[in-house]
């Protein structure tokens, strides 16, 4: 399957969609211009000392751009260790720096919300009872309307 057709089937299909009961971590990415925001909720599960990403679901108050990302980066991220995911969020942010802002923060959301779900989990194994935490992002999708020089 083409990029294009991938892109479209994260679309019209968009993968671990929705909520989780007995989550072990949930985390939140906003954009505080514009109070969209994304939770991620992760299971984890501990393989050789490792944390691993047994199961991932995210929900999101954006647009449709946001629920692609989401597909794509939770697909990617569901069945590693936290190493990989970390990975994936570097990877994901440095790409975000060569594309405009606007279209930059509904992937820079996703990211931020897996990494900060990922330090939920860290911080459960010293306090069960330390809360979610919120990042919010760089970017913005805000845009701002050009005035003309003819009015």
């Amino acid at each position: 399957m083409d990029a294009n057709a991938q892109l479209i089937e994260h679309m019209m299909n968009p993968q671990n969609y929705g909520s989780m009961e007995n989550a072990d971590a949930q985390g939140i990415g906003k954009n505080p211009d514009n109070g969209e925001k994304v939770l991620i909720h992760l299971k984890v599960k501990e393989e050789a000392g490792k944390p691993v990403i047994e199961d991932i679901k995210f929900q999101a108050i954006g647009c449709s751009t946001t629920v692609v990302a989401g597909s794509i980066i939770t697909t990617e991220a569901k069945g590693t260790d936290f190493d990989r995911a970390e990975d994936i969020v570097a990877f994901t942010l440095g790409m975000l720096d060569r594309v405009p802002p606007e279209e930059a923060a509904c992937s820079e959301m996703v990211a931020v919300a897996l990494k900060a779900a990922m330090d939920v989990y860290t911080q459960r194994q010293i306090d069960p009872d330390y809360p979610v935490i919120s990042y919010k992002i760089k970017n913005s999708c805000e845009t701002t309307e050009e005035v003309g020089d003819n009015q």
